[in-house]
């Protein structure tokens, strides 16, 4: 499985930006996808986890913030982000497990990752 993800960039406090990945190699209706993301200095961390139903789940510090979707049909994933903060900045994967079904955001748990997309929000 391959991922590539676009549309990181910078942007102010308050701002917005679309994510994307593209899946290939597999079948990517199948496997529970998420976003994480990884600030410098920092660990990996959950963003949404969203299972091939569509069914999602959110880290409690993007929730009502951000919203993620996917279209099987396009083997692609998305992330809107809005109302964009300083501490949103860092690089962000898109990755997937192994499974059907999501469970959690822990990053140990899935197998296959892209190549990062940066994003910066400055205040």
């Amino acid at each position: 499985a391959q991922f590539v993800e676009s549309g990181g960039g910078s942007v102010q406090a308050g701002g917005s930006l679309r994510l994307s990945c593209t899946a290939s190699g597999y079948i990517y209706g199948e496997y529970c996808v998420a976003w994480f993301r990884q600030a410098p200095g920092k660990e990996r961390e959950g963003v949404v986890y969203i299972n091939p139903a569509g069914m999602t789940s959110y880290a409690e510090y993007v929730k009502g913030r951000f919203t993620a979707s996917r279209d099987n049909a396009r083997r692609s994933l998305y992330l809107q982000m809005n109302s964009l903060k300083p501490e949103d900045t860092a690089v962000y994967y898109c990755a997937r497990r192994n499974t059907f079904a999501c469970s959690n955001l822990d990053p140990s748990q899935y197998s296959y990752w892209g190549q990062g997309t940066q994003v910066t929000v400055s205040s």
